[in-house]
């Protein structure tokens, strides 16, 4: 027999043995198959090349290698192990080996790991135990970084002779299949660094195989792995324990297991090594969330580009797979992206996403949740009715679409359909069912609140009294069905009822700011201001930066304590405002109050700061005149700005709203005690931020009747009417207050008489205004009212009038009222 016959005994064995992996594919943690047929002839083959001994000797190595790969398919691990000792598999040279060279080494070192794991270790030992651990690693370790040179070598091989064999360039050449053991090498090491405790290790052998130069067949794996740091640098990695992938990794590290001790760092050397990427000005990231974000995008694109779309039957399976691989990805972007508050750059990845998500509710609705966070809710309503539409039974969703119609949009009448929804919907759960009726009574009060017909405003009332008493009768335990029908009652002028309700709202959540706050309103409507103040104050001590608290506080001092202190709480006031915006800028100009330290500061710091703007749902619901009132008082504001030589207001509206509200309290208690200069030096701090605000011009009427102006105050009122004809407060002073002094009693402008305690004095003690009506959030399967530091507590205020009209007072969002 020649050298020639045993060749071919060699090939031959190896076809047969490969034939059958494909045919029979192994299992990562399988059982031994034992000796069968097809691997008896196998052997046959294998047994004649090596007994000959005509074969070079790095064909015998080879037919060595292989035998040792049968032993482990027929379950012979030692011998396997035998025959790499034999053959001394750590000092096969690599730098002369062709590529089919390469990839039996890279099988025989993940083989060799493979037995090492089957094979029992004799003693007991703890070091004996860690070092065979650290051997199994290092085989599979040596393994991927073969297979990684192999692949790339053939890959640059089979396109060398592609664009030699022919000028034009030629078919993309086919994947190569890494089959069961180069897998294994590539996918094994950084599972066992996990599993052993050594969380260092592992992410930096994820690194390395991320950093290799990619081929074709790897790009699947690359993105699995590129999904799986992530979510490791995601959920298992803080900020103080992360290094960047160009630093070395730390010697001890909090992610390890200290009871696990190993070397950090590689324990082999190999002659060849894969290619990586390197050049000069390459990025790379300094906090694990921008690592973990930079994996996800690039992951994104390859998910996008892979993905399988085609609906007909023979592609079911890839598509699900293709389907399940990018969801995994968005989920890990929404926890990356909303740890930032990147909500916008969220909604257009998921919208990316829209390619999968026919007939797919997760994807839709992690749309419609990204966009209601970045702001966008007419899109969001749009979304969460194709939400419904696939998942009809869940109430949660067109709660969601309710709540985003009662804010900003103003959709009331889809509002009220989703309310109604969610009744029917909840049925079979009296929870929603509750919430529901919850809804359905925000809906038809704030729609009261748009109807200019008296008796249209009474219709409506009554609807949502009727609403959220089945609320509070389908849920007693909810403190906020307790609140709103407090609420509701008390802009019906039943104050004694609503104080029952409001105290069993408080019984229930005792610390709920909407509800003490709507206690002391109450409480000032009977003239018990000191009991009234005496709630406010217990409310500041657990929400000291509520600004709507300390409007109200303002308000009651005024009358109990005097105008001193009232002054003292608008200082206070302004330098909450300064530490919550982080404005440490005060001019030193000497306009203003003689009592108040001046505040005007640095507008540009303003444009880092995320606030919510009165385009935010959570802002609740705008009066429909309201908002061309805002608009106009806006644009107008925004012109005389740019008339002014003071610095443009830059970034949200909302801090220089909360500013310009506490400088009018503060104008509002010198008009109390007679003092114009001051309350005309605040009021132009005031203007300053808003010139064209009716509340401004209203205020500085105010100023002119004080001053005994009544040409000039009635001119102001008129150009506040001009703005927002709706105005209340400007038609009453036009009506018939010109004509008597000016009633300087703070809480008492209702028109009724001073001494009179039923429910006529209720007015501006009880000013229910309509943007905090919907000042709730709604988290699944419940409405929560969100406490905000800028004083966004109080669902709803109102000022009593004899037409039935509502006026905010006191809410963050007073500058776009009607």
């Amino acid at each position: 027999m020649t050298q020639t016959d045993d060749m071919a005994e060699l090939l031959l064995g190896e076809s047969k043995l490969e034939q059958y992996l494909k045919e029979h594919p192994l299992r990562q943690g399988a059982s031994p198959r034992g000796p069968k047929p097809q691997l008896t002839e196998v052997r046959k083959h294998l047994t004649a090349a090596l007994d000959r001994g005509n074969l070079k000797s790095e064909f015998l190595q080879e037919s060595n290698l292989i035998m040792a790969k049968l032993n482990y398919v027929e379950g012979d691990y030692k011998e396997a192990l035998n025959i790499y000792a034999r053959v001394g598999l750590d000092d096969l040279p690599l730098t002369p080996a062709p590529p089919y060279r390469l990839r039996v080494i890279a099988e025989a070192y993940a083989t060799k790991g493979l037995c090492l794991e089957k094979l029992p270790i004799s003693s007991s030992t703890s070091n004996l135990h860690v070092d065979r651990e650290q051997d199994v690693i290092t085989c599979y370790e040596k393994a991927g970084d073969i297979a990684l040179l192999y692949l790339q070598e053939i890959e640059r091989v089979i396109l060398s002779n592609i664009q030699n064999r022919s000028p034009k360039p030629g078919p993309a050449p086919h994947d190569q299949e890494l089959g069961f053991f180069l897998e294994t090498g590539l996918q094994r090491a950084h599972v066992l660094y996990f599993k052993n405790g050594n969380l260092t290790r592992g992410v930096g052998r994820f690194r390395e195989l991320l950093r290799a130069v990619e081929t074709r067949t790897t790009q699947n794996l690359r993105m699995t792995i590129a999904r799986q740091l992530a979510e490791i640098l995601l959920r298992g990695m803080c900020e103080q324990s992360y290094w960047n992938p160009l630093e070395d990794p730390p010697c001890q590290s909090p992610l390890d297991d200290p009871l696990r001790k190993g070397a950090n760092t590689k324990t082999y050397t190999l002659t060849r090594r894969a290619r990586v990427y390197s050049g000069e000005n390459i990025f790379c990231p300094q906090e694990n969330t921008e690592e973990a974000l930079l994996l996800l995008l690039i992951s994104e694109s390859m998910a996008n580009r892979d993905a399988v779309l085609s609906r007909i039957p023979e592609h079911k399976s890839d598509r699900l797979i293709s389907l399940q691989s990018a969801s995994v990805v968005y989920d890990l972007l929404t926890i990356a992206l909303g740890r930032r508050g990147q909500y916008e750059m969220l909604s257009e990845c998921l919208e990316r996403a829209m390619k999968f998500a026919f007939e797919e509710f997760h994807l839709w609705y992690q749309f419609a949740l990204s966009l209601m966070a970045a702001g966008k809710s007419a899109r969001a309503v749009k979304v969460l009715k194709e939400c419904i539409r696939l998942k009809p039974d869940d109430a949660t969703i067109p709660l969601l679409a309710a709540k985003l119609c009662m804010g900003s949009l103003h959709w009331l009448e889809e509002a009220e359909k989703f309310a109604k929804t969610v009744v029917d919907v909840g049925e079979k759960t009296s929870e929603f069912k509750a919430k529901g009726y919850l809804a359905l009574g925000l809906t038809y009060s704030l729609q009261a609140t748009d109807a200019s017909l008296r008796g249209m405003q009474e219709v409506l009332q009554r609807k949502a009294l009727l609403a959220f008493q089945r609320a509070h009768s389908l849920s007693p335990t909810d403190h906020q069905a307790a609140f709103y029908l407090a609420l509701q009652l008390a802009i019906s002028r039943q104050i004694p009822e609503a104080l029952g309700y409001v105290r069993q709202a408080l019984q229930l959540q005792g610390d709920d700011a909407n509800s003490l706050h709507l206690l002391a309103l109450l409480l000032s409507a009977q003239k018990h201001y000191h009991d009234a103040l005496n709630i406010i104050d217990m409310a500041l001590s657990e929400y000291p930066e509520n600004f709507i608290l300390l409007f109200s506080k303002v308000k009651l001092q005024s009358l109990c304590r005097g105008p001193d202190e009232a002054l003292l709480t608008c200082k206070h006031m302004l330098q909450i405002w300064k530490s919550c915006y982080n404005l440490t800028n005060p001019s030193d100009s000497g306009r203003g109050s003689s009592l108040l330290d001046r505040t005007i500061a640095d507008r540009r710091q303003l444009n880092t700061i995320t606030l919510p703007d009165f385009s935010d749902p959570e802002t609740g619901s705008i009066h429909a005149t309201s908002v061309a009132a805002s608009r106009v008082e806006q644009a107008l504001s925004e012109v005389a700005s740019s008339l002014q030589s003071s610095a443009p207001k830059q970034g949200p509206l909302h801090p220089w709203m909360t500013l310009a509200q506490i400088w009018l309290h503060a104008a509002e208690v010198y008009i109390g005690i007679g003092k114009p200069a001051e309350a005309t030096a605040c009021t132009q701090e005031a203007a300053n931020l808003f010139p064209m605000s009716h509340n401004v011009l209203y205020m500085r009427g105010q100023i002119a009747e004080l001053r005994g102006s009544m040409d000039e105050a009635r001119r102001w009122y008129e150009e506040a009417l001009a703005i927002s004809p709706t105005h209340v407060k400007s038609m009453q002073r036009l009506r018939g207050s010109l004509l008597t002094p000016l009633d300087s009693d703070g809480l008492n402008c209702d028109g009724g008489k001073a001494g009179t305690g039923d429910g006529s004095r209720v007015g501006r003690a009880l000013d229910i205004g309509r943007e905090e009506r919907c000042q709730m959030a709604l988290t699944r399967g419940s409405w929560s009212s969100q406490h905000r530091s800028d004083g966004g507590s109080l669902p709803f205020q109102r000022d009593r009038d004899q037409g039935g009209r509502n006026e905010p007072w006191n809410c963050p969002g007073w500058w776009q009222e009607g």
